[in-house]
């Protein structure tokens, strides 16, 4: 008997092998976890607490906590910085909502806004020479980076006079040279973001005739990261939350901490404390986490996307596939923009929720 059974096991053998082997090929894979990060930030004033977070320690503290490596990393041209993220340089980057949809968005790269720090209302700007008027603007060459958000505010600023792009003529300028160009007798009008807006009022003969705070809501500032990086990795995001919201903790104060913060931010953006806060009283922060999980909830942000979207669509930003403005979905707590299928560019609060409610 016990022959008989131990060479019915041995005929089975190879079957059973070959069983082994098929559920060990169908069954998922494990999540690939990793220990080390990447994010990279730029120059602009609701991200300076990003560069102030890591030399403060405070972005290692929190990596500490969940026992991974954040390598915080300053690129000097904004553009460069979304390019390198959408190539895989990088698992986060600093971006605004416009860009986040026309760069990896659009190169099939499925990214997330980890967290929304705030909303330009008044530091993205159009500046002519010697003009008091935005109507002056038409016949005008513009220097601003092309495709970016400042072209949109531009497009949203012709609207309001009744101009279109063709009343002007656009030069793509990286940010880098903005301020160099301005100051030469040939460039006449530019469309930017501060730091750059501020250094550039200050030149003799320049006059701010349009700016953010005239569209309120829809120029998102955010962290942006792979979406499956995320999702194999959630210690990523409560580590770069909890960083963030400590900072916010920090440098919304008015003690000697709070104003050490913003003087450090200062320094580390061209300007001085004075200069700092008034960039800051032209940016709408969440200081308070339920603040941007209550602005990433409402039902304007998919609005705000529509108009992101079509722009997007009519400049040729959203892929050599795109048929319209809703071939990329867009996905935010208030329902999907665009494609349901196709979804590259996800806004989710949870992270945030997390540290309103004191769970990170």
């Amino acid at each position: 008997m016990k022959k008989n059974s131990f060479t019915h096991v041995l005929s089975l053998f190879p079957k059973l092998l070959a069983l082994t082997l098929v559920i060990g090929l169908a069954a998922p894979s494990p999540a690939l976890a990793k220990d080390k990060f990447r994010v990279a930030w730029s120059i602009y004033v609701g991200w300076m607490p990003w560069g102030y977070g890591d030399n403060a320690g405070i972005v290692k503290k929190w990596a500490d906590k969940y026992d991974i490596e954040i390598e915080v990393v300053q690129i000097n041209d904004y553009v460069e910085s979304i390019n390198q993220y959408t190539a895989g340089a990088f698992d986060g980057c600093v971006m605004t909502n416009m860009d986040a949809l026309t760069i990896p968005a659009a190169s099939g790269v499925d990214s997330t806004a980890l967290i929304v720090g705030d909303f330009s209302n008044g530091n993205d700007a159009v500046i002519l020479k010697g003009k008091p008027s935005l109507k002056d603007i038409a016949g005008q060459k513009i220097n601003l980076v092309e495709l970016s958000v400042s072209h949109y505010l531009l497009a949203r600023a012709l609207e309001s006079v009744g101009l279109a792009e063709k009343d002007v003529t656009v030069v793509n300028t990286s940010d880098a040279d903005m301020v160099s160009a301005y100051a030469t007798a040939g460039v006449t009008a530019v469309t930017t973001w501060n730091p750059l807006v501020s250094e550039i009022l200050a030149m003799p003969n320049s006059h701010k005739v349009f700016d953010s705070s005239q569209i309120p809501g829809e120029i998102i500032d955010m962290m942006v990261v792979n979406t499956k990086t995320l999702a194999e990795n959630p210690k990523l995001g409560k580590a770069l939350t909890g960083a963030w919201y400590e900072i916010m903790s920090v440098m919304s104060g008015t003690d000697e901490a709070g104003i050490a913060a913003r003087t450090a931010m200062a320094d580390a953006s061209g300007t001085d404390l004075a200069g700092y806060n008034a960039q800051l009283a032209s940016t709408l922060m969440f200081y308070q986490p339920a603040e941007a999980v209550k602005f990433v909830n409402s039902d304007a942000l998919p609005a705000t996307m529509k108009n992101v979207a079509a722009f997007s669509f009519d400049h040729g930003l959203l892929g050599e596939g795109a048929q319209d403005a809703n071939f990329i979905g867009i996905e935010t707590p208030a329902g999907v923009v665009g494609d349901n299928g196709n979804i590259k560019l996800r806004f989710d609060p949870s992270y945030m929720k997390m540290a309103a409610d004191g769970k990170l």
